[in-house]
């Protein structure tokens, strides 16, 4: 019988959506190079590239969608293509969440600093707004 949950257990995720769209959009990058093809070997070479590095994007969103976790022991936090990291909440010094004005948007990433460490992720990461899961993060770790 599996342990249940503590209630500050939590998980954040890319969302389901993302994964299916860097798919489309490899196999339309595919099929515009293929329509367009001038006989250029270059062009629908990089077209290739292009859309398997996506593909291979799509692939890391689906073998490992969870970007964020946290219980009352500390933080797991995505590392490579599909592996995990766990940070104990003694190795985590800061969480905040850098806000940046460019072209008339604004852009939030959180940040969790481990000291020799630092994690940042975006909205499409975590599925979620980048302050509110900082503040779900300061409420998890122990006082």
């Amino acid at each position: 019988m599996r342990p249940h949950p503590s209630p500050t257990a939590r998980q954040w995720r890319v969302p389901a959506r993302l994964p299916a769209l860097k798919l489309a959009g490899a196999v339309a990058l595919l099929a515009l190079a293929l329509l367009l093809d001038e006989g250029d070997p270059v062009q629908l070479g990089l077209a290739a590239v292009a859309a398997a590095a996506l593909a291979g994007w799509a692939a890391r969103d689906l073998v490992a969608p969870v970007r964020l976790a946290v219980d009352p022991e500390g933080v797991t936090v995505a590392r490579g293509f599909a592996g995990r990291r766990r940070l104990p909440w003694t190795a985590v010094e800061r969480i905040t969440v850098d806000r940046r004005a460019r072209l008339g948007l604004t852009s939030e990433v959180l940040e969790i600093d481990a000291g020799e460490s630092l994690h940042l992720f975006g909205r499409l990461d975590l599925d979620a707004d980048p302050a509110e899961v900082a503040e779900a993060l300061r409420e998890a770790r122990p006082r």
